[in-house]
């Protein structure tokens, strides 16, 4: 796993906003970091950690804290095809010019 400091900055910035929405999301429902941590099976440590946006902090458990926080419809959808417009362009690029039916063997008798 990379450091959070070697991890590209687009990357570091989304995490840091990312841990910042989270924080914010528990402060709106009124949920303790001692609650969020213990209904995640995590630290305080580790709760702290992303709310901070720490790029060493697994997925999974980032998933895990989304998923407390009623938000894990979101992340399921990220890149969902039909929100893909940068690979539904990339895909339509790539669909062919023309299509050839083969001759069938009907015919060649």
């Amino acid at each position: 796993m990379k450091s959070s400091t070697s991890l590209p900055i687009p990357v570091r910035r989304a995490l840091r906003k990312l841990g910042h929405d989270i924080r914010n999301a528990r402060l709106r429902r009124r949920i303790t970091m001692g609650l969020l941590s213990e209904r995640a099976g995590i630290s305080r440590t580790t709760l702290t950690k992303i709310e901070k946006g720490d790029g060493s902090v697994t997925i999974s458990i980032y998933a895990t804290v989304i998923f407390i926080l009623g938000g894990i419809d979101k992340l399921y959808d990220l890149l969902d095809i039909q929100y893909d417009e940068t690979g539904l362009m990339l895909d339509e690029e790539n669909l062919p010019k023309r299509i050839r039916i083969p001759p069938s063997k009907e015919r060649k008798s």
